[in-house]
């Protein structure tokens, strides 16, 4: 009751992000989706999440099948650039890339062609559209399971099909899916219910990863400011985020 009417504080001191090593969700492969259209934003974005504390970044463009139709070919290529560039400039953080997948009608055709790209012990990121739950979503997931793979869904807070729907979240969670969090989502960066789901999944101790979700400069700012966030340092104090084993 006393949280409804009084917002917690903003801390007055960041969040360390150093003790999470590993970042899993970001867009940082130059000119191939909406993130960073270049290298040089590219090796900036690094930068700064290098000073932030990140030691490794796994960067996953978008891959769907209308808008994004990028192949592993596509996204390697792109990668070697980035990768070739970020040695010459000498910074010390460990890249690699993976992919963001929208679960659309292309993701099955994907699947069936074992090209599917993944990372730590078989992860794979999958996002979902923003307007409705995919109809043959619970097949797919059970389908990615049974060839071994860990469902990683990204942002499950901006959803807004299952906003105040906890159990629907509690039976995801009892299916071995785990939860990517966007950091940005606790600034009400994308919406207030997606803030208040956010806090909602924190409370229940269902989110297993903190992503950045980082695509550019006016992300990395919110990001920042995330760091300011009570939700953000209740989430770290729980001790189940899984970044530094990926």
């Amino acid at each position: 009751m006393f949280q409804r009417f009084f917002k917690p504080k903003k801390l007055k001191k960041p969040v360390d992000l150093s003790q999470l090593i590993t970042d899993m969700h970001s867009h940082l492969l130059p000119g191939i989706d909406d993130g960073s259209p270049d290298l040089e934003i590219s090796v900036g974005l690094i930068r700064e999440m290098s000073l932030l504390g990140y030691r490794k970044l796994i960067t996953t463009p978008h891959i769907s099948s209308d808008i994004y139709p990028n192949t592993p070919q596509v996204i390697n290529k792109s990668f070697e650039l980035l990768k070739n560039r970020l040695e010459k400039e000498g910074l010390n953080i460990t890249i690699e890339a993976a992919a963001e997948y929208m679960l659309d009608d292309g993701f099955e055709k994907i699947l069936n062609r074992n090209e599917l790209i993944t990372f730590g012990q078989k992860y794979i990121l999958i996002e979902l559209p923003y307007f409705q739950e995919p109809p043959n979503m619970l097949e797919i997931f059970f389908e990615l399971q049974i060839k071994g793979y860990r469902i990683m869904l990204a942002h499950p807070e901006r959803y807004l099909f299952w906003y105040n729907n906890i159990e629907k979240y509690s039976d995801l969670k009892n299916r071995g899916i785990y939860f990517q969090l966007n950091m940005n989502s606790l600034t009400g960066q994308f919406s207030r219910e997606a803030k208040k789901m956010a806090e909602k999944l924190i409370d229940a101790g269902m989110i297993d990863f903190l992503g950045s979700d980082l695509h550019n400069y006016n992300y990395l700012q919110l990001l920042k400011n995330s760091l300011y966030e009570p939700y953000l340092a209740k989430l770290m104090m729980q001790g189940e985020i899984k970044n530094h084993l990926l």
